[in-house]
């Protein structure tokens, strides 16, 4: 924890030259705006001003400024840039004019759930596994459509073409104090996947946001292209982003129900694109609503540990999604299962892609298509409760 006088201080001594402003869209693309040390105190203490108009969600009216104020506990260097007249980054809360907070800032969004859920007693962590592709890139640096190798599930190189670049973006992560607890590749030719151990929620969701700018940043310099897209091959596995979850005390069942509850309208915000639609019930990307322990068939799992590495991993979400806004949809919804002691409902201990009508025909799916998750947003008096009017009209229309 670092605070303002600390920071001036690491600036002037340490060669800074550049200071990056962070903060993400509604839709959790990364956004910054740099400024120089000579201006760093003026941001914490009056904010730097941006214009909401040409940011997705933003639209703030005729009134278009807002304040970027950097937050001091969150400062990291970036490690691509020089080490010469060095850059750090900071994320930002995002205020009015008057210096209200904005109402679609969903990292403040993130802030509210965990301190609303602190109210109970409650505190919820959360662990990341993000899937992506690494695909070969043209002249230019655009995608092609061919992937980066032929390689499977946990294969080593030579076949595992991306062994390197994984290396490279865990070691530019633990230059930033973010710690990746595995890495491997994945069942998808070119597919890989980095695994994040369990954090504070926002810790989590600053950790995720960094990480796609660092895979982003390391495939470019390796002449690739990473992709997040939830099927950037049709006929392949899906990029997945598994949200692992645990709750303190003795709430994790009920927390797991809550989920379940509510999974359904908040898919809207955990799938966003058409592609992810084409992710869901294919491949092992889960279609049914159901837990059960140790099985990747099914939405919610246990994964096999014990004591404080008992956890839920739901499997449905996938990399496009803002981490902000879908981990504060999450703690509401496992709050309301513990504020409610939900009783959990039986799991289902079957490999669901190979279960038979008779069982299938009993359960719950997941919304198909964007249009259906969309349309079970709208009616949800619970998205209607937790998400602001401005982020739902964008997501929704």
């Amino acid at each position: 924890m670092y605070d303002i006088k600390t920071i001036l201080d690491y600036v002037n001594e340490e060669d800074i030259k550049f200071i990056r402003c962070a903060f993400v869209d509604i839709y959790g693309k990364p956004k910054n705006v740099s400024i120089m040390p000579h201006e760093l105190e003026r941001a914490f203490n009056y904010g730097i001003a941006i214009d909401s108009r040409a940011i997705d969600g933003f639209n703030n009216g005729y009134k278009s400024d807002l304040l970027l104020f950097p937050r001091p506990d969150t400062i990291t260097i970036l490690p691509w840039r020089p080490r010469e007249g060095r850059v750090i980054r900071m994320f930002c809360d995002i205020k009015y004019p008057d210096e209200t907070d904005f109402v679609s800032d969903t990292r403040k969004l993130l802030e509210k759930a965990i301190n609303y859920a602190k109210e109970f007693d409650v505190e919820f962590k959360f662990g990341s596994e993000i899937e992506f592709y690494l695909f070969k890139a043209t002249e230019d640096g655009d995608k092609t459509d061919i992937p980066y190798d032929k390689a499977g599930y946990m294969d080593m190189a030579p076949d595992d073409k991306g062994e390197n670049i994984r290396r490279e973006i865990c070691l530019m992560l633990e230059e930033m104090q973010i710690l990746p607890v595995s890495s491997h590749h994945e069942e998808g030719p070119g597919q890989n996947e980095i695994a994040f151990r369990y954090s504070t929620a926002l810790e989590a969701a600053d950790m995720a946001t960094t990480f796609k700018t660092v895979v982003k940043m390391v495939a470019s310099r390796n002449g690739l292209v990473a992709s997040f897209e939830p099927k950037p091959i049709i006929d392949k596995p899906g990029n997945g982003y598994h949200v692992n979850f645990s709750v303190n005390g003795d709430y994790l069942k009920y927390a797991i129900e809550g989920v379940l509850t509510h999974i359904k309208e908040i898919t809207a915000f955990l799938n966003i694109s058409n592609s992810s639609y084409d992710r869901l019930g294919k491949l092992m990307a889960p279609k049914y609503i159901s837990w059960s322990r140790e099985n990747r068939s099914e939405l919610i799992r246990i994964p096999a540990a014990k004591d404080n590495y008992v956890r839920a991993e739901l499997r449905s979400p996938d990399p496009l999604m803002n981490p902000y806004l879908a981990f504060a949809l999450i703690i509401y919804a496992g709050l309301d299962g513990i504020v409610n002691k939900s009783n959990l409902r039986n799991p289902v201990d079957a490999d669901l892609n190979k279960a038979d009508s008779s069982l299938l025909s009993k359960l719950e799916m997941l919304p198909s298509t964007l249009e259906e998750a969309k349309a079970i947003a709208r009616k949800s008096e619970f998205i209607k409760k937790y998400v602001p009017k401005d982020i739902m009209e964008n997501y929704l229309k």
